[in-house]
């Protein structure tokens, strides 16, 4: 079953309105962000947009200091909504190492903040973008490196961020099966085109190697996968096409 990223859809309020456009194109999975249960009114909000659509909430991105400093809300967040996984998805420019050294104690970080999630029976893990894929002045790969320091962090593998990063999905995918829980499921524009947004495509519409990439994903025993794109200009036309192309891979 794919779910959906409901950050795609952060600039077509309201909630409720989403959920329930969702569940009339047949997406019955979501995955939260930080922003949608940032205190006890948010928190209520997505949870009766939610229950109001009769969708689910699998899966959901927190930021480390959710993580970090308030485990017991993220705790109390991911079982009001029914998550089974959490993920930190990003870290601002200037929190970022600048060597292997650096980004191994960042996995240990993370795998130090997460134990009390995964203590409570929830998968935890790290999400990535394109800039863990750059080689480091000193030639490693921040990605590698966090998981070398982090050996508990199941993956959430944005697929399209590794290729913007100039990595080969498949080849990551093979070294890490096992760790692979999750995966974001989108789509890169042709170059040059879809410009207004940002140079990300609907699902089918973009240049990723899909049919090959899920397949790659099935076999290392992904779990859950994740429609998204950035910055839509229409989040139903996104959600409709996708969630087709999805079904016919």
């Amino acid at each position: 079953m794919f779910a959906y990223q409901l950050y795609s859809s952060r600039n077509f309020p309201p909630l409720d309105a989403t959920c329930k456009m969702l569940a009339a194109a047949g997406i019955m999975d979501t995955e939260g962000f930080g922003g949608l249960y940032a205190d006890e009114a948010s928190l209520a909000t997505t949870a009766a947009a939610l229950s109001g659509a009769g969708i689910a909430m699998k899966t959901g991105h927190f930021g480390l200091g959710q993580i970090e400093d308030t485990p017991d809300w993220a705790l109390k967040v991911a079982r009001t909504l029914g998550m089974e996984r959490l993920y930190v998805p990003y870290i601002m420019p200037n929190d970022r190492p600048s060597d292997a050294a650096g980004w191994r104690a960042f996995g240990a970080r993370l795998e130090k903040a997460f134990a009390p999630i995964r203590a409570a029976g929830f998968g935890a893990g790290w999400h990535n973008h394109d800039f863990e894929f750059k080689a480091l002045p000193d030639g490693s790969i921040p990605q590698a490196a966090i998981l070398a320091g982090g050996s508990s962090l199941e993956v959430e593998l944005d697929v399209a961020w590794v290729v913007r990063g100039g990595g080969d999905p498949i080849a990551w995918i093979k070294q890490y099966a096992g760790r692979i829980t999750a995966a974001h499921v989108k789509d890169i524009a042709a170059a040059g085109t879809n410009t207004d947004e940002d140079g990300w495509a609907d699902l089918g519409q973009g240049t990723v190697d899909w049919k090959n990439i899920m397949a790659a994903l099935r076999a290392v025993g992904c779990k859950h996968f994740v429609l998204e794109h950035d910055n839509p200009s229409d989040h139903q036309r996104f959600a409709t096409r996708s969630i087709a192309a999805a079904k016919a891979l």
